[in-house]
C-alpha cells in the first residue's frame, strides 16, 4: 500500500511538472528593455544630422531614438518631423499621445545623449 501511495505522488508531481507553465507562453515575444541594450553615446550634433523623413532621430529626456521606421505610421502625420534631429521631449509628453507610446518608444532606443 505504501508503494502505491509513493507511486501516485510521483505521478502527480511529474504531471504537474509538465503541465504547469514555467515561463513565457509560446508565440509571445519577450520585450527587451532599453537598459539591456548596450548604450552608445551621441552628441546633439550627431543627432542633428538625422533630420529627414528617411533618416529621423529624436531626443527624449537625454535618450536618442531612431524613429525612421515609424515616421510613415505616425497617426499625427508629419508632426513627428517638427523636431527631427532635435529634442522632442516636450512634444512627446504632450496631451495628444496615448499612454501606449511610452511603451512603444523603447523599441526605437539607440543610445544616450552626451551632456
Amino acid at each position: 500500500m505504501m508503494i502505491a501511495a509513493v507511486a501516485l505522488v510521483a505521478v502527480i508531481l511529474l504531471v504537474a511538472f509538465f503541465l504547469i507553465p514555467r515561463g513565457p507562453k509560446y508565440g509571445k515575444v519577450k520585450k527587451v528593455l532599453s537598459n539591456e541594450k548596450p548604450a552608445r553615446m551621441y552628441t546633439k550634433a550627431d543627432v542633428s544630422l538625422h533630420n529627414k523623413r528617411t533618416d529621423c532621430w529624436i531626443i527624449i529626456k537625454d535618450k536618442v531614438y531612431d524613429i525612421t521606421s515609424y515616421v510613415e505610421e505616425h497617426p499625427g502625420g508629419d508632426a513627428i518631423l517638427d523636431h527631427a534631429g532635435d529634442d522632442s521631449t516636450e512634444g512627446f509628453f504632450g496631451p495628444q499621445h496615448a499612454t501606449r507610446v511610452f511603451d512603444m518608444i523603447d523599441d526605437f532606443y539607440i543610445g544616450d545623449l552626451v551632456l
